[in-house]
């Protein structure tokens, strides 16, 4: 490419920061707008990462007017993904959509409509997929190291204490869902990306702790049972007021082995007589960034210049977080919840 896309980026917090320094490592990317409700911060974030030609905003259809805009990576609390999603989409710009990309059905419907509708290039945060643990673990099934797999379960465990910056507006049910949507919805995504088969039935529970020191408005732990079509189950474990260090556990048992985190056994190897180690980096690996931003910005910056559909669009992320929302459904109503919602 002789010119690079020009990127806006809407939020100021820490993700802004990571997805800032992503498209500044890719070569056919440029950072020229950052939005925020107050100008300050975005000059200061600006400013922070060496932008010399970035403009900022405090109104995003101001910003959208700015034609040199190619796509736009929308990092801003929960709540205003959708609405903003759609506004960047209906202009004609790629998205990337930090997750959870809509907090109700009828808004991740609408927005997964605008961007079909504009045809642009689309992204839901869901960062995981890159990290370098998934990744082999995606290789071990494409080989059929484990043979077919029958049961899956994946833990997002993540006590959000009140040194996490943003638990104010997160323990908020206008602002943070649910347990599953805040944070949960990687792990669930995780399992949709390691079974690879349609979610059929959602059955979920919920629950606080006694003390409850937040103050969440929405239970903070919640367990989901995924019924897949093709007989496939899959558990999820949420958490976000456990007390312990933070941890993405994966569990994966197949007909000829079984995957747990980085270890793996299989009847394939004849002889073997314990778990196999793979070192790598594991989503929580302590002292080592689980998100790898500068993989998923590489990978929609690709889509874009070859003009190809990403595996984890918009229109994908909509299973995901259909059964997010099947679990919100199930724990609301005590009965199992069918799936596409509609």
């Amino acid at each position: 490419m002789s010119k690079p896309l020009k990127v806006a980026i809407l939020g100021t917090g820490d993700v802004s920061g990571e997805h800032i320094k992503a498209f500044q490592q890719n070569p056919h990317t440029e950072v020229v707008a950052i939005l925020s409700r107050e100008l300050a911060r975005a000059e200061a974030k600006a400013q922070e990462h060496g932008l010399q030609r970035c403009r900022s905003y405090t109104d995003l259809r101001e910003m959208l007017k700015n034609e040199a805009i190619h796509i736009v990576a929308i990092c801003t609390p929960h709540h205003l993904h959708v609405e903003q999603g759609i506004a960047c989409a209906e202009s004609g710009r790629h998205i990337l959509v930090e997750k959870p990309v809509a907090l109700d059905l009828q808004g991740l419907h609408a927005l997964a409509a605008a961007v079909r509708k504009a045809n642009v290039k689309s992204l839901a945060g869901f960062v995981v997929r890159w990290n370098p643990l998934v990744e082999i673990i995606k290789a071990i099934l494409a080989q059929n190291t484990i043979g077919e797999l029958f049961y899956a379960e994946t833990d997002y465990l993540h006590g959000l204490g009140r040194s996490y910056s943003g638990y104010q507006w997160v323990s908020k049910k206008a602002y943070g869902g649910s347990s599953i949507l805040t944070g949960g919805c990687h792990a669930v995504d995780a399992l949709r990306w390691f079974v690879g088969k349609e979610a059929a039935e959602v059955t979920a529970c919920a629950t606080f702790s006694k003390s409850n020191p937040i103050g969440y408005e929405y239970e903070p732990t919640s367990i989901t049972i995924v019924k897949f079509a093709d007989g496939t189950v899959g558990k999820v474990t949420s958490s976000l007021e456990c007390v312990m260090p933070y941890a993405f556990n994966i569990l994966l048992m197949g007909d000829r082995g079984t995957i747990r985190n980085n270890q793996f056994f299989t009847s394939r190897w004849p002889g073997q007589t314990g778990w196999a180690t793979i070192p790598t980096i594991l989503p929580d690996t302590p002292a080592v960034t689980h998100h790898p931003f500068v993989a998923e910005i590489n990978h929609l910056v690709d889509c874009i210049i070859n003009d190809r559909e990403s595996h984890c669009n918009i229109a994908d992320a909509v299973k995901t977080h259909e059964i997010c929302l099947a679990t919100e459904i199930s724990v609301r109503e005590g009965r199992p919840v069918k799936l596409p919602l509609s």
